[in-house]
């Protein structure tokens, strides 16, 4: 038996959730992963729900704590703020990829935990994104565009390597888990923040002097 029971409790359930889905993953299957006694997931989680609303928890919780360190540096431009909020988000997922993947499978399902998760979590994130893009549209830095439909942009940039991984791996040759696969498209999404986002010294507004 591991030291860390809960730990690998988590560890194997999402593993298992990842290969044979959360209807097709028994306690018992979770249990033999984990190597651990059946009733330690009771213990822990009360029941396969349970463990299911912790992993929810265990992302988003880390998930939005990487948000707000981007966050955290509005003052410094909305720009580098955006920026350091994809860069932050980007990383998180590619170090936790089963999780990542997992997470946002059971996100496009409709049940009640996700809609708890859309009225909490989702709301915070959306906050974050808007607070940033409204500032840099303020600044000058940023278009005056559709702040929702770029949050619909930003969420689909960040999520599409992670839902669809295998025609990432399969047909673009991809791997999402390896460290450079998060520099590099770190880098292709700020060129996008930069292109589509941000306003081109040409597009600033000139402003005119008396003397």
């Amino acid at each position: 038996m591991r030291k860390n029971s809960k730990a690998a409790i988590m560890d194997a359930a999402i593993f298992l959730f990842n290969t044979k889905g959360f209807n097709g993953t028994s306690v018992r299957d979770i249990a033999a992963k984990a190597e651990v006694n059946s009733a330690n997931i009771s213990y822990y989680f009360q029941n396969k729900n349970g463990l299911l609303e912790n992993c929810f928890t265990a992302f988003f919780e880390s998930y939005l704590e990487e948000l707000e360190k981007g966050f955290s540096l509005l003052d410094c431009g909305a720009e580098i703020c955006l920026k350091a909020m994809v860069d932050n988000v980007l990383r998180f997922q590619c170090e936790n990829i089963q999780l990542t993947r997992f997470i946002l499978r059971e996100m496009t399902i409709d049940s009640q935990v996700v809609r708890e998760i859309m009225s909490t979590y989702h709301v915070k994130e959306r906050y974050y994104f808007k607070k940033v893009l409204e500032r840099g549209m303020e600044t000058g830095e940023f278009r005056n565009l559709s702040v929702q439909y770029i949050i619909l942009q930003l969420k689909s940039l960040l999520s599409m390597p992670f839902l669809n991984t295998h025609y990432v791996t399969e047909v673009l040759h991809i791997l999402p888990h390896e460290q450079y696969f998060a520099a590099k498209y770190s880098k292709e999404m700020s060129q996008w923040i930069k292109g589509t986002i941000c306003l081109d010294l040409q597009e600033q507004p000139k402003v005119l002097i008396n003397i």
